[in-house]
């Protein structure tokens, strides 16, 4: 038997049948299956708690690579300060859901002509990577007749320790060296552009309080040095984001209150020339992963050598990372239940849900503990509310892409 990570705190069941967003797996599965259903009072919940435990001077952005569902962004707008994004076709989305473009923030290593142009004439912050890019969009805002709000990101020489995926540190193609950020501030300045300050991204999916204070500390200090070497103020400074969610067994939640006390005290004493400065974070999965189920129907149940195989409707072309495809090094099971009878104690059998598609690598669960699961039954995969429709491959095999319901 392998264990699974913990089913987020906020779902329950009623009469046997999970309830996400106050309806039931079957109801949200009835117009068909596989469908993505995201629980809009998690969200809100989410973002209030996230308030209450970060100093009121700290903005909340929200990162939409993370999932950027029409009907999800457009309820989101309207809870946090700021969007985040990465790409002409999201800065598009951005503005539907109804973004000021003044609180959208643009990042990514290789903007094209056609994306610097469309930041510009909308009035999107331009988080540049490399002095190219600067001098790219002051050209094209100088051909435009609009001046660019630009900051520059910057790629610290530290990362997030324990991160699961590193952004700083070292040799990256995201963000400008250090070294060279100071000149590169006031070429910026000079240049009669709108300085927007810095962006500094460390790592992602981090659980260790100690390590997210430490990096947040260090992100501080750094934008002071940076600020006092070039000798500029910074308007804003995103301090990145970083917060990690409990996937796997043996994950436990962020303490949020003891990052958002250091961080108070940290913003408490900051240097003149960042007494001033807006800061913000900016979160993706933190804000939404959790809220967030996958539920597929199970086509077929079937023994292999002794092994049981459920099969389902879903797999990997929806939840790349469920099946362990997505970064990770060694496969470990999302929190998974069957949804239509959902608290059923478990069978003392294991079972390997796994999807429709022609390969090995399509694993929902392996080799986990639950209720007999029958031709029909829902299998809900926790946990889904991230880098899920988006991010994997929903053409593979040509089964077509999942439903999504805010629910």
């Amino acid at each position: 038997m392998k264990p699974m990570g913990p089913i987020p705190a906020g779902f329950a069941g009623s009469n046997g049948e999970l309830l996400i967003g106050g309806c039931t797996a079957s109801d949200l599965a009835r117009e068909g299956t596989p469908v993505f259903a995201y629980d809009r009072a998690m969200l809100a919940a989410r973002v209030a708690s996230l308030r209450e435990a970060m100093p009121g001077r700290l903005a909340m952005h929200y990162a939409m690579k993370a999932n950027p569902h029409p009907a999800l962004l457009r309820y989101m707008a309207e809870l946090v300060d700021g969007f985040d994004i990465a790409s002409g076709g999201e800065l598009a989305l951005a503005l539907e859901a109804g973004m000021d473009a003044d609180r959208i923030s643009f990042a990514g290593p290789g903007k094209d002509d056609g994306e610097i142009e469309a930041a510009i004439r909308t009035g999107v912050t331009l988080n540049t990577e490399s002095a190219a890019e600067i001098r790219r969009a002051l050209a094209i805002g100088e051909s435009l007749g609009t001046v660019p709000r630009l900051a520059i990101r910057v790629n610290p020489s530290f990362d997030i320790k324990g991160s699961g995926m590193k952004m700083g540190g070292g040799a990256k193609p995201f963000g400008i060296d250090a070294a060279l950020v100071p000149d590169l501030a006031r070429e910026i300045v000079a240049s009669g552009a709108v300085w927007r300050g810095f962006h500094i991204y460390a790592g992602s999916q981090a659980l260790d309080a100690e390590a997210v204070i430490a990096t947040q500390a260090a992100t501080l200090a750094l934008a002071a040095e940076l600020a006092e070497a070039a000798g500029v103020d910074v308007p804003h400074c995103n301090l990145g984001g970083g917060f990690g969610i409990p996937y796997f067994p043996s994950d436990t939640p962020l303490d949020l209150t003891a990052v958002g006390a250091a961080l108070g005290d940290a913003l408490a004493s900051m240097p003149d020339r960042l007494a001033d400065t807006q800061f913000a974070i900016e979160l993706g999965r933190y804000l939404v992963g959790e809220a967030g189920v996958y539920l597929t129907r199970v086509l077929d149940v079937k023994e292999s050598h002794g092994e049981i195989f459920v099969v389902t409707d879903g797999g990997l072309h929806h939840q790349l990372a469920a099946s362990g495809n997505f970064g990770t090094v060694v496969r470990r099971n999302y929190p998974v239940a069957v949804a239509n009878r959902f608290g059923e104690p478990a069978i003392n059998q294991e079972q390997t849900v796994v999807g429709r598609l022609c390969t090995p690598l399509d694993i929902l669960a392996n080799k986990v503990t639950l209720p007999e699961i029958r031709v029909g039954d829902l299998v809900a995969v926790f946990c889904a509310g991230a880098y899920g429709a988006s991010a994997s491959p929903a053409a593979f095999l040509g089964h077509g892409p999942a439903r999504e319901l805010l629910v």
